[in-house]
């Protein structure tokens, strides 16, 4: 038997990987410029409980487009060609970068226009979802897609390590070089998923009118316990344990480490991710996968427990010398706890892609990668929200810590209900499951 070949060997492949490093580098470098214009814009005029709240919405408004569109978006995505539509929606990204580059150019830059764009960004992001998810499976061999998987994230990580930093150190040189070059990053990528080449027709829904086919995504996904478990968890792990929000809250008037450290703050998670990831790639995760993503989503919610305690207790105990800079007490741990949580929940997800991905047929990836990117983006946009909100009402630090320890009591909630996650021992196991088919809805009677 032949050796099946690695990733990177297959021009497609390498093609889409470096079309979402530099689709992500941008996307990073843009989204923690907006909430830091967000949060300076408000706090401006507003104290930090109140500015916090306004990070809450820019949640929101990412959001609700994803909320609308993800079953249309996962619907288009199983039957067009899933290259055109990932190519349009960067287009729409870069379009919304060049216009955020131009008005804060131009001193014309407000909340209301930050809102929109941000918006704007949710409806690209639920088209390039599932386009993107789908087609990675398409682009290699099945032998090869958990090595696929991790070397995607790879690029995805990658550019999250170092988009926040490329952003925080372009605004600090222009405000508006951060948007400009992710405008560049953007077109890059589309000219990147140009030179994929055709890809064998995937199959098409079959029966039933569009909304029916659209449903059967989310019936899919639920009758499935194991992949509704996993992605059900990612869900609300991040909802309560998610910190991104507040980032700047401690970037600014927690740790006082400015735009640049709000980029460090921003990359460190992904850093822990990418050394996690660039492991898998090299020795794919093969037994216990089901417990080790279990064990994974405590960790990540101890760390952020432990990344929201962790300058204010310095702080207390030695005085400013604990805050400021990159290297005193209290950043360092804060650091540190971050890069854990961030290699914790590369775990999670390793775990999480591979199940979806081996577990769907090609004809369905595009409207089950719909559903994980809702339940995704519900978990980020509204955990944003509701570290907001929780900010606005407790403070920054409360609504870390206890957001922590609520992502840990989930992890042992999930563990008793959904038994399948933990019995889930290896990937091939989940390849020969078989679980019911979707039916069509009877006829009445007569």
């Amino acid at each position: 038997m032949s050796k099946p070949p690695h990733p990177f060997t297959l021009h497609n492949f390498r093609a889409y990987w470096l079309a979402r490093l530099s689709g992500t580098l941008a996307q990073m470098a843009m989204v923690i410029v907006i909430g830091w214009q967000v949060y300076d814009i408000a706090r401006q005029t507003m104290g930090v409980k109140e500015s916090a709240f306004y990070l809450g919405l820019i949640g929101v408004a990412q959001f609700l487009p994803l909320l609308v569109l993800s079953l249309v978006a996962g619907w288009v995505a199983d039957r067009v060609d899933r290259r055109l539509i990932a190519r349009a929606a960067l287009l729409l990204e870069a379009g919304c970068a060049a216009a955020l580059a131009w008005m804060t150019w131009s001193g014309i830059i407000a909340l209301p226009a930050l809102f929109t764009i941000a918006a704007l960004l949710g409806v690209a992001r639920a088209f390039a979802g599932p386009s993107l998810s789908a087609l990675a499976p398409n682009l290699v061999p099945a032998a090869v897609l958990p090595t696929a998987i991790a070397m995607s994230s790879v690029s995805w990580q990658t550019g999250a390590v170092l988009g926040p930093a490329l952003g925080g150190y372009l605004y600090a040189a222009n405000p508006a070089l951060p948007y400009a070059v992710s405008a560049a990053l953007f077109a890059f990528s589309v000219a990147m998923l140009s030179l994929v080449r055709p890809i064998n027709a995937q199959g098409k829904p079959s029966g039933g009118n569009p909304w029916q086919q659209m449903v059967e995504g989310l019936t899919y996904v639920r009758r499935n316990r194991l992949v509704f478990g996993a992605i059900s968890l990612d869900l609300f792990a991040v909802l309560f344990g998610g910190v991104t929000a507040l980032l700047p809250v401690y970037a600014r008037d927690i740790l006082m480490v400015g735009s640049e450290g709000l980029g460090h703050l921003r990359g460190a998670p992904s850093l822990g991710a990418v050394l996690v990831a660039i492991g898998f790639s090299i020795r794919p995760l093969r037994n216990n996968v089901g417990q080790r993503m279990l064990w994974a989503v405590a960790v990540f919610g101890a760390m952020t427990a432990l990344f929201g305690l962790a300058g204010p207790i310095f702080y207390w105990a030695m005085g400013p010398a604990a805050i400021g800079h990159d290297y005193a007490p209290g950043v360092a741990l804060s650091l540190l706890a971050l890069v854990v949580l961030g290699a914790a929940d590369m775990i999670s997800v390793y775990v999480r892609s591979s199940l979806i991905q081996l577990s769907t047929p090609d004809a369905m990836r595009g409207r089950v990668g719909a559903v994980s990117t809702l339940f995704i983006s519900g978990s980020n946009e509204l955990g944003e929200a509701r570290a907001g909100f929780f900010a606005a009402v407790i403070g920054p630090v409360a609504a870390t810590a206890v957001g922590g320890v609520l992502a840990v009591a989930i992890t042992g909630l999930w563990a008793y209900i959904f038994p399948e996650l933990r019995r889930a021992r290896n990937f091939e196991t989940v390849k020969t499951l078989e679980f019911p088919p979707v039916e069509p809805p009877k006829e009445k009677a007569q």
